[in-house]
């Protein structure tokens, strides 16, 4: 996913999307797949040619070719704009995606001991949070997830070619991961 198609823009067919890259990474995008809000394909799952991309108040200005009015895209609004791995734009060295870290191993650098593997992150407004099932560990189990920081200081060795986390973490955050409830009411 490189961003999400937020509202429609004026009469010609254009759609304000927010993105996670410099605009200038989006303007040789060919084609993208829209999923809509439920995760479904958009439009049959057939790709959508990208006519132009261009920055606007701090998003990016969307057109595809052969949606030329404001009907043709409103229906796209909230929808996500996903692309083909092998179209994602170039990144700069020490630069990587947070999808390639899924499957990573989580290492603890003091120690060495295994932690677990990266599952996913979440995104509430502050660092990214690093989802990670625990070493020996099944999903669902009590104390089956570590939630880690996404910081520099604490991911100090990130290396997704490798699938390979180094974390220095700090003093009691292992802990703080077996009593911070997962759900509304519960009081593990």
């Amino acid at each position: 996913m490189i961003g999400q198609l937020t509202r429609t823009h004026g009469l010609k067919g254009e759609i304000l999307a927010e993105g996670w890259n410099d605009v200038e990474r989006y303007q040789a995008l060919p084609l993208v797949w829209l999923r809509n809000r439920t995760g479904a394909w958009a439009r049959g799952g057939e790709p959508l040619q990208v006519e132009s991309i261009r920055p606007h108040k701090g998003g990016l200005l969307v057109a595809f070719a052969g949606l030329p009015s404001v009907d043709d895209v409103e229906p796209l609004q909230g929808c996500e704009m996903v692309i083909r791995r092998t179209d994602r734009p170039p990144l700069d060295e020490g630069e990587f995606y947070m999808a390639d870290l899924v499957g990573c191993e989580v290492f603890d650098r003091a120690s060495g001991r295994k932690l677990g593997t990266v599952t996913g992150w979440q995104e509430f407004g502050g660092p990214v949070l690093l989802e990670v099932l625990a070493e020996g560990a099944s999903p669902g189990e009590p104390g089956d997830s570590i939630s880690i920081p996404f910081a520099r200081s604490i991911c100090v060795e990130i290396n997704p070619a490798e699938r390979r986390l180094g974390v220095d973490l700090p003093d009691g955050l292992l802990e703080l991961n077996k009593t911070v409830p997962k759900e509304p009411g519960d009081a593990r």
